[in-house]
């Protein structure tokens, strides 16, 4: 399959983005929630191991491929490896038709007037010549709001959408990940004052030119189908934000035209300790919820 056809598949919307890119500041989370200790391992080489042979387990489940999956989001270290003797994003694209993105941020800065935007990226350029040599599709990097800080936000809004110029100089899609904290006390205001800015740029972009949106399930239902219908937005997709994934689907369910792009949601269920059957028993549950909460599909729910 061509490019083409991943942005088709992409536009489509016919399913949900899995996002397993945690990287060095939240893998030791990411494993002891899958019950692998610190304990397990020595060192940041010995983790990385233990978090690719979790991940190479999501990835080789029967449950996982591209029939309800459209895309998976790698962390550098897991684009960089390989799943049964074939590069990551490979075997994603061209054993299971799931559609490879690769988070390019470098984390955030510390909380400044409400929010936490990018740690410089000096090598973003290298980094995306390697991602579109591997096969990458698109691109994600995340920012965070805190508080309805109206400089704040379009601070970080102006930052993610200058990286994803950047992105998009390469060929690759850019996800705008603004992503609202989902403690906030005044989370709806914040989200107001991220869905201007967000209109504002993307009335900017050059004609033919798409981003996709990253975005917490908003308070109010439907908030941002403006967004969802501009013609410079490939897809919108919803993070789970620290919600459980009840919660997750139920608000992802209230929002028509966006789609998961779930972490912990998808992945709270498993444990390393699990036989394989059991394994892919809880993987295959966590992902027929989400496949319907994003595609609205009565018959999906019902299964």
């Amino acid at each position: 399959m061509s490019r083409t056809e991943q942005l088709n598949k992409i536009a489509a919307g016919n399913g949900f983005i899995a996002a397993l890119d945690q990287s060095g500041g939240s893998t030791p989370k990411a494993l002891a929630n899958y019950g692998v200790g610190e304990d397990s391992y020595s060192g940041e080489e010995e983790m990385y191991a233990a978090v690719h042979a979790m991940r190479t387990r999501i990835i080789t489940s029967p449950s996982f491929n591209g029939e309800k999956i459209l895309g998976a989001i790698l962390f550098e270290k897991t684009m960089d490896g390989e799943i049964e003797g074939i590069a990551t994003a490979r075997y994603l694209w061209d054993k299971l038709e799931v559609v490879p993105f690769l988070k390019v941020d470098k984390g955030l800065e510390d909380d400044n007037n409400g929010i936490q935007i990018m740690k410089p990226m000096p090598d973003l350029d290298l980094l995306l010549e390697k991602a579109v040599a591997a096969g990458i599709f698109g691109t994600k990097m995340r920012s965070v709001i805190n508080s309805a800080n109206a400089d704040g936000i379009a601070k970080v809004v102006d930052q993610q959408f200058a990286v994803g110029a950047q992105i998009l100089a390469h060929g690759l899609v850019p996800i705008i990940e603004p992503e609202v904290n989902i403690h906030a006390g005044d989370k709806a205001e914040c989200e107001a004052l991220l869905r201007a800015q967000l209109i504002k740029h993307l009335d900017a972009l050059p004609e033919g030119q798409q981003v996709m949106l990253k975005l917490t399930l908003p308070e109010a239902a439907n908030f941002y189908k403006e967004l969802v219908a501009h013609p410079g937005v490939l897809s919108v997709v919803a993070l789970s934000g620290g919600y459980d994934i009840d919660e997750a689907c139920e608000r992802l369910s209230a929002n028509k035209g966006m789609i998961a792009s779930f972490s912990r949601a998808l992945t709270s269920g498993l444990q390393a300790s699990q036989s394989d059957d059991e394994f892919d028993s809880a993987l295959k549950a966590a992902i027929d919820r989400i496949y319907a909460a994003s595609v609205g599909d009565a018959a999906a729910k019902a299964a």
